[in-house]
Order: C-alpha cells, then structure tokens, then sequence
C-alpha cells in the first residue's frame, strides 16, 4: 500500500519502531552501535577512494533495448518489412494489435465506446506489462526516456540547480487528460506526449511538435531534473499502477546496505529507494515499490550488491 501511495505523489513514510519487523528493529540497533558504525564509514571511505568498479551494465542493456524496439519500427515502416505496423502509441506486430495503455484509454474516453481493436491490442500489451512490470516500458521502451536520460546527464555537468516539484501532480494531470478527453470528445494528450511525438517522429519524419518536445527538454536541463517522467507524464502512472502486481522486482537487502546514499542519486525515481535510508525499512528485505522502472541504475551503483533483481517466487536473482 505504502508503495501505491507513493506512486500518487505521497511523501515516503518512515515506519516507526512499531511498524519494524523484529529483524529489521534488530539490525538497525546492530547498525548503530559504535563499532558497526566505525566499520561502516571504514567501508565508505575504502570504497570512495577505490578505482570504479562498477560499470554501467544495466544501462548500457536499456539503451540498446530502447535503440532496438524503436529501429524495429523504423526500419518496418522504411524497408516495407510489416514485422511491425504503426508507431509506439498504436501498432500491429506480426499481425497483433498492440495498444498502449494510455493511448487506448484516452481514445475511448474521447469517443465514448469500447473499440474491439484496441481492446484487444490493450489486452496483449496488458498482459506483457504485468509480466515484465509496467514502469519497464519508461527505461526500456520509450524513446523520451532515453533522450530525458542525456538531458539528465547535461543537467548534471552543467551544474544546474534541480527545482523538485510535488509528484502528485502526475495524478492531478491524469485525471486532467481523462477529463478533457470526456468533455471534449478529442484525445487530447495525445497531441502533447513527447513519446507518441518522439515514436511517430523516428518513424515517419519529425514535424513542429518536435519544437515541444525540444522546449521540454531545455526545461529539463536548465531548470527541472527529468520533469516530465517524474512529475508529469500519466503514461507512467498508468504502467506503474500496472506493474504492481509484476513478479519482476528489484530487491533490497537492509543487512548488505552501506547507507552511503550512491543508488538515490542516480536513481530516475528516487523517492522509491527510500527504505536504503538508514531506518527507513520496516523488513530486512524490501521489494521495491510500484513507481520503480527497473532500470538498474542503483544494481550497478550499489557497492555491496544490497540491491538485485529477483522474479518474485523464485530464489535465483542476477
């Protein structure tokens, strides 16, 4: 629950003592003790002054994950291949409807009927998201994400001040866009997402909607860090409340953990790393929320491994 809730914008809850498992009320007093503590900083300081050993391995397999499903549309469309039909939004693979959860949704609340096309295509891709856990399509499909992702990265060596903002605003703007596609009978969100923008863009060729897309990045840059896919973007929201019930988590383990702090700042979401605080856990092991992306920026950030990907109700996790 604590992890739907904060996907709709509440702030992380520390659990008081009440609310710890016995373990983790047991590990957190282990932790601040004296000599635990002394070993703690000793492992920190080892480990900042070591060479880097971690190497962008999640990252480097997102990007290309992204580039691929985004050439296969590109490259379906160009060579006349018709592997795949139509952009990110709306397509047809080898002959199945797929439909973008949002997308679909907005279209049927603009027109006012149930579409078999698109229930269908909803249905398929419904079933991959909640396999694969729904934020996944932010990290590792959407075509925005990857180029929000190197705003990011400028942002940073430029220096800029991040200017947060409250993250319910991505609820609010989801019931904004569903209301609007009600009362006006047009989708329209549609006509400002920079992912539908960017995929049909790749596609087909780009068109002064990039202008948007280049305005919300500059934005990104010099004044909100990743504005758009943490405060704004309802496509995210909808495959977050999807990937709830996703077997595919990235786990934490409170006992592994230094503490130090290295996966919240290059996590894309940070507020959902918040059990990594020093007690901020309420078990030894934690699942991480709903909002998480799974883009594996903290498991190659992590020095100690204190954080892994596991298929909930199997043992094995990489």
């Amino acid at each position: 629950m604590s992890g739907l809730r904060g996907m709709l914008g509440w702030a992380p809850h520390r659990p008081t003592p009440e609310e710890m498992s016995p373990e983790a009320r047991d590990l957190l007093q282990h932790k601040r003790s004296p000599a635990e503590r002394d070993r703690r900083k000793a492992a920190i300081k080892a480990e900042k002054q070591a060479p880097p050993a971690h190497r962008p391995v999640w990252r480097n397999r997102r990007w290309l994950s992204i580039a691929l499903v985004n050439l296969m549309f590109v490259a379906s469309f160009q060579f006349d291949i018709q592997l795949v039909e139509g952009a990110l939004t709306a397509s047809r693979f080898v002959g199945f409807h797929m439909a973008d959860l949002n997308s679909a949704l907005q279209v049927m609340l603009a027109y006012k009927t149930v579409v078999i096309n698109l229930v269908i295509g909803t249905t398929t891709v419904l079933l991959m998201w909640l396999l694969l856990g729904g934020r996944s399509f932010c990290s590792w499909v959407c075509p925005y994400h990857l180029v929000a992702e190197l705003a990011e990265m400028l942002h940073l060596k430029l220096g800029m001040r991040d200017h947060p903002m409250h993250r319910g605003m991505r609820t609010a703007l989801w019931l904004v866009f569903s209301a609007l596609a009600v009362i006006t009978g047009y989708t329209v969100f549609e006509t400002i997402s920079p992912v539908g923008i960017l995929s049909r863009a790749l596609i087909y060729g780009g068109g002064v909607a990039l202008v948007w897309v280049g305005a919300l990045l500059l934005f990104e840059i010099f004044y909100t860090r990743r504005f758009w896919c943490r405060y704004a973007c309802p496509i995210g929201l909808t495959y977050g409340l999807v990937g709830t019930v996703s077997p595919i988590k990235v786990a934490y383990d409170a006992e592994a953990c230094l503490h130090e702090g290295e996966c919240r700042q290059v996590c894309l979401v940070p507020h959902v790393l918040h059990m990594t605080r020093m007690g901020h856990n309420a078990e030894v092991k934690m699942d991480i929320g709903a909002d998480c992306t799974r883009c594996g920026l903290c498991i190659d950030a992590c020095p100690t491994g204190a954080l892994k990907f596991r298929i909930k109700g199997l043992e094995a996790r990489s």
